[in-house]
């Protein structure tokens, strides 16, 4: 998701006066940075995060009183969600920048056996995922609300309340940490995986493949994403690559290589209460003997994901962990 999107989407909810609203945004949009960095450890099963920094780009076009009601926000955004997985902000760097950046480092200690190497698939792994694909896709139609020459393009396939709960489903999943898949790969001997976020699934399995000691390659047959999101995406063409595995995720799932045996119950494990609301995976592909690739069948199989957020409190109240 680009934060240049997010700050258009600032100032149209600003100039509604929906006070409450930007809030939570702001407030998700730090949460959201701080799961993405912490994605590049839960990708390696590593659970506990040591120290975290933060890096803010500041835009330079918004008032004075804008940036004093924005970047608060999200500021402690980044910091609940990082207070959330068990660690602290203790500094960083902010610059000033024609759009809004967020990012960050997250460092740990730790032992051989407290870290999964993404490099042992087998053939006959199944390919696990945590989260469901078409962010970017949500995101962008939000604001295809308000720009009837777009909305025009998909409003047969669409209603401005599945954009909207969509929109919802996508801020709540992508502010969701990573933790609970990276914990439960240790538990059922996860043999790789990854974080999906700007190379989209595809290229993230791609990736994952090459680094793989053993010959085998990745296929995937479905494709679990956001209610209405693959209509949306077919009706503008090639526009997202959603189908195609290529759409950018911001702060998505794992990607998990598992063996068969242990990737349902997998599946089952992390939808137990025990973890909070909201957690899902998928199985969506097989690991097979091959040359270190990964590829989507012509026609996979499309996974529409409802939204939960109609029973779940989504946006966290700024300043309060969730």
């Amino acid at each position: 998701m680009s934060y240049r999107n997010c700050w258009s989407l600032y100032k149209r909810t600003t100039s509604k006066k929906m006070s409450s609203f930007w809030e939570l945004l702001c407030h998700g949009l730090g949460r959201i940075a701080c799961a993405n960095v912490l994605s590049d450890l839960y990708a390696m099963g590593v659970t506990e995060c040591d120290n975290m920094l933060m890096l803010l780009g500041v835009s330079n076009k918004m008032t004075d009183r804008e940036r004093d009601k924005v970047i608060p926000l999200i500021i402690q955004g980044f910091k609940d969600a990082a207070e959330e997985a068990g660690t602290s902000v203790t500094g960083g760097q902010t610059v000033l920048n024609p759009w809004i950046v967020l990012g960050g480092v997250a460092t740990t200690v730790c032992q051989p056996n407290e870290f999964i190497m993404p490099d042992n698939a087998v053939p006959g792994d199944v390919l696990v995922l945590t989260k469901p694909l078409g962010t970017q896709v949500a995101v962008a139609v939000h604001q295809w609300l308000d720009i009837p020459e777009k909305w025009n393009k998909i409003k047969l396939v669409v209603t401005q309340e599945d954009v909207e709960l969509a929109y919802q489903e996508a801020m709540m999943n992508m502010a969701r940490l990573n933790r609970t898949a990276a914990g439960l790969m240790h538990t059922f001997n996860a043999h790789a995986a990854t974080d999906i976020t700007g190379f989209g699934i595809l290229g993230h399995a791609q990736n994952l493949a090459k680094q793989q000691r053993n010959e085998v390659s990745f296929v995937i047959h479905n494709l679990p994403v956001l209610a209405k999101m693959a209509a949306v995406s077919k009706a503008c063409g090639n526009m997202f690559g959603l189908m195609h595995g290529t759409c950018p995720e911001t702060s998505g799932g794992l990607l998990i290589c598992l063996p068969r045996e242990q990737a349902a119950r997998f599946c089952a494990e992390i939808k137990s209460p025990k973890y909070g609301e909201g957690h899902q995976a998928w199985i969506i592909g097989i690991v097979e003997k091959g040359n270190r690739t990964a590829r989507i069948i012509d026609k996979p199989r499309i996974i529409e994901v409802a939204p939960q957020v109609a029973t779940q409190n989504v946006n966290p109240t700024p300043g309060a962990t969730s």
